[in-house]
């Protein structure tokens, strides 16, 4: 049974439209999609990466317009980070150094998704949304690690085993770093709390630089 039926039945139509239309509706996805397409020569075979990352912004237009049908009318999306510098991309390279191609992707796929948001906002009567530029604020992170977050390694893993702790993922048995709160990264793929604690912030109350147009905060109280 799917959400709305559920609301409908519990709530009625009049109050579950209204308890739609003011909830949030939030979406931190694309990653995984990018990381499943570098990795499998049958999709690489089957699309170009624009034709991919195109069908990734049409799919998710699709699902978004679902849910405004049955009253959803704001919407927080997470654009996709800087996946080609984590600690599974830098181990690849011998310098350490980010996987460009990888990077190149994320941004175009993260310019596709605000334009379509822009679209919708522009053609939905009452689509309000705040997109979040993830990749910006890794960005950030990356290039003033020591002042802005306080990090010393913004390469490596905390836990994990090999070369930049990216070889063996986080398991039992591997190592762990002795300061997690000074690592960007937590594992293979993942930001530390510490990491997570800045995003988080900033999409909540940060300025229009990340936020766009409007952060968490202004979005939830509108």
């Amino acid at each position: 049974m799917s959400l709305n039926k559920i609301l409908l039945m519990k709530l009625g139509s009049s109050a579950a439209q209204n308890h739609t239309s003011k909830s949030l509706f939030a979406f931190v996805i694309g990653s995984n999609d990018l990381f499943d397409y570098f990795g499998s020569p049958n999709l690489r075979k089957q699309n170009t990466p624009q034709q991919y990352v195109d069908l990734m912004v049409t799919t998710l237009k699709q699902q978004l317009m679902r849910l405004y049908a049955v009253g959803a009318r704001r919407f927080f999306l997470g654009g996709v980070g800087a996946i080609g510098c984590i600690p599974v991309e830098r181990v690849k390279n011998k310098t350490h150094g980010c996987n460009a191609e990888h990077n190149f992707w994320a941004v175009k796929y993260n310019d596709g998704l605000k334009a379509m948001l822009n679209e919708l906002k522009s053609k939905l009567r009452g689509f309000n949304y705040s997109f979040f530029d993830t990749y910006g604020i890794m960005q950030t992170i990356t290039q003033n690690a020591s002042t802005y977050a306080g990090f010393n390694e913004i390469e490596a893993a905390c836990c994990g085993f090999g070369e930049l702790r990216a070889v063996v993922p986080c398991l039992p048995f591997v190592t762990q770093c002795s300061n997690r709160t000074d690592h960007m990264f937590w594992d293979l793929y993942h930001p530390t709390e510490a990491t997570t604690r800045i995003v988080v912030d900033t999409l909540f109350d940060g300025p229009s630089r990340y936020c766009v147009p409007i952060n968490v905060r202004q979005l939830v109280s509108g």
